[in-house]
């Protein structure tokens, strides 16, 4: 889940972002129970709340979701049917509200977007904006990030992956629910083509150290420098600036973003 474009974590880290808590996760919009788990496996102690879309937005998600979007499985994407086109493919890791995974996608009609999400009002957002400005390099799977990459993306088939603004989970003993591992360091290599750029932006200062030391540590993976560095990576670096990001700067939030580049 994108921190900076859903709610703020609550004090003790979880995500503020209309769940409950419950045993498991309980979907309301089509998915069966044994979907569920499938759909947001790191978030399993909590329970969606029924009626988070609005009706706009449910009209939006029956009508136009089985297009644009889908739940995560044990199907490999075929990016060329998926988009009708062959193009450079980026995807999205925790596209949050999709403010900027739109204004990017906008900014760069030649590349595809695939944003993973496991927030429905958030890609119900997404959906909206992919409608209303005609984007149709956009795609979404509901589901979790590394469930996505595992079983749904092909080896060495990505121009990049953007992870902006992770949920840091601060304390201590949270820490094994980060999203950025040395696991899942790997498993983004892996998905990359040679070339390919891993993209990733936090404005946590204890994470970020956790995620400038894991990502060198992957031996697949070569850090970049965004200064003098950019004749490398293969799309834009332009983030538009949300309005959770823009809080943290005016709280005089340090941004840190990172670039690693598969080597071979």
């Amino acid at each position: 889940m994108n921190q900076s474009e859903n709610p703020a974590p609550a004090a003790d880290g979880t995500p503020d972002d209309g769940v409950t808590p419950d045993d498991g996760a309980t979907p309301d919009d089509g998915a069966t129970p044994d979907d569920s788990a499938r759909l947001f496996p790191r978030v399993t102690a909590y329970r969606f709340r029924r009626g988070t879309l609005r009706p706009g937005q449910q009209r939006n998600w029956e009508e136009h979701w089985p297009t644009y979007g889908r739940n995560v499985s044990d199907e490999i994407v075929d990016p060329e049917q998926m988009f009708g086109r062959r193009a450079p493919l980026i995807v999205e890791i925790g596209s949050g509200t999709g403010t900027s995974t739109a204004a990017m996608a906008a900014a760069e009609p030649d590349v595809d977007v695939i944003a993973v999400e496991v927030y429905q009002p958030g890609l119900a957002q997404l959906l909206g904006m992919v409608l209303r400005e005609g984007l149709e390099n956009v795609r979404m799977i509901r589901g979790d990030g590394v469930d996505v990459l595992t079983n749904m993306i092909a080896p060495a088939s990505l121009t990049g992956v953007r992870v902006f603004f992770p949920d840091p989970w601060p304390k201590a003993r949270h820490h094994k629910r980060r999203l950025l591992q040395s696991g899942t360091f790997e498993l983004i290599a892996s998905r990359l083509a040679p070339g390919g750029v891993l993209h990733v932006a936090t404005d946590h200062a204890d994470y970020a150290e956790w995620i400038g030391e894991t990502g060198d540590a992957e031996p697949a993976l070569r850090r970049l420098d965004p200064a003098t560095d950019l004749g490398h990576v293969p799309f834009s670096l332009d983030r538009p600036v949300t309005k959770f990001e823009g809080k943290g700067l005016q709280e005089e939030r340090v941004i840190n973003e990172f670039l690693w580049r598969r080597t071979n």
